[in-house]
């Protein structure tokens, strides 16, 4: 074994790794006892570095042990088990015989790698109603590729810490903050002051000449459309009867990104809600498009959610470059 690291080996019949089936499958055991389930050494290891607290780690081999940092695994129970017992429990398509029970971390107390940190923009993320647990997880791998400084779940979407989020995240979880089950009031405190917020949308105005596009980020089947005129009234009603704030609209590509600013991504059916669009009517912000040739239906959320974080990276990353050029001018 690796010096000085002690642990057990679980006798047939031993009933804990079956637990962790219950943590992994279960929101409601998550959200009760404060525990999350990660499996394999990359995302177990980021969480360790990242100050996450383990509580039990199952492994296969003493092996599995030696790639992680020790002083941090000191702290959890060590447990050997058969191999087979872990494929049982496993989600991944390969095993890697290491699966560990944390402490549900807490975005105010982890410790972001550093380059995360020096790579951070005044960039923020919303997301809104996304359901899908694979789109919820690429969307926050985007988020921490991009640099965004948080992230902000609205209580419509999956939890992050289900494990199809965590696999398809790639240990974003451990690179960016997520805010999870916020409601509207929460979000709004979330953000930093002066804040512009942007929905993306992906209805070209163009393509249905005329007409205001539908406010359904990015998703298919959204909301009413509501049509008006350049002199229509500030606010429509959607079939619910509820008022939908209209928002100037522009291509995604055009400039918008003023430091700080957020954009909200909709779920793949709901979109966008209106509380969205009232915050970034609220805020002077923009419906941002995102053109697609006719005929095609509107983009997956996550694929949204990429082009405009990175096309928001690019535009404050040439407003810094040029405010500096011109402080540089005598």
């Amino acid at each position: 074994a690796a010096p000085g690291l002690w642990y057990e080996k679980a006798a047939a019949g031993d009933r804990r790794l079956g637990k962790v089936v219950t943590i992994a499958k279960s929101k409601k055991f998550r959200d009760n006892h404060g525990k999350v389930l990660l499996e394999g050494h990359r995302l177990i290891k980021d969480a360790l570095e990242a100050g996450a607290v383990p509580q039990t780690l199952f492994f296969s081999t003493v092996g599995h042990l030696k790639l992680l940092p020790e002083a941090e695994i000191r702290r959890a129970s060590l447990v050997k088990v058969k191999f087979e017992d872990i494929k049982t429990w496993s989600d991944l398509v390969t095993p890697q015989g290491l699966l560990g029970i944390f402490s549900k971390p807490d975005p105010a107390r982890m410790s972001y790698p550093a380059a995360q940190l020096a790579n951070s923009l005044p960039l923020l993320l919303i997301c809104d109603n996304i359901r899908d647990p694979g789109n919820l997880g690429t969307i926050l791998r985007s988020a921490a590729g991009a640099g965004c400084e948080k992230v902000l779940l609205t209580k419509g979407c999956v939890d992050p810490w289900e494990p199809k989020v965590l696999r398809a995240g790639m240990g974003a979880h451990f690179r960016v903050p997520i805010f999870a089950n916020l409601d509207w009031e929460s979000v709004a405190t979330n953000l930093p002051a002066g804040i512009q917020v942007c929905v993306a949308d992906n209805n070209d105005p163009d393509a249905a000449a005329g007409s205001t596009p539908v406010p359904r980020g990015a998703g298919r089947a959204g909301s009413a459309a509501v049509k008006s005129s350049p002199k229509a009234a500030p606010k429509h009603e959607d079939e619910e009867g509820a008022a939908i704030p209209e928002l100037a609209a522009q291509h995604y590509y055009e400039d918008w990104a003023r430091a700080p600013v957020a954009v909200v991504i909709g779920g793949e059916t709901q979109g966008l809600s209106p509380a969205a669009l009232g915050l970034a009517a609220s805020t002077g912000g923009r419906r941002l498009l995102i053109p697609v040739v006719p005929g095609v239906d509107s983009l997956n959320s996550a694929i949204a959610a990429g082009i405009v974080l990175f096309e928001g990276k690019r535009q404050l990353l040439w407003r810094h470059k040029q405010e500096d050029g011109r402080q540089e001018l005598p």
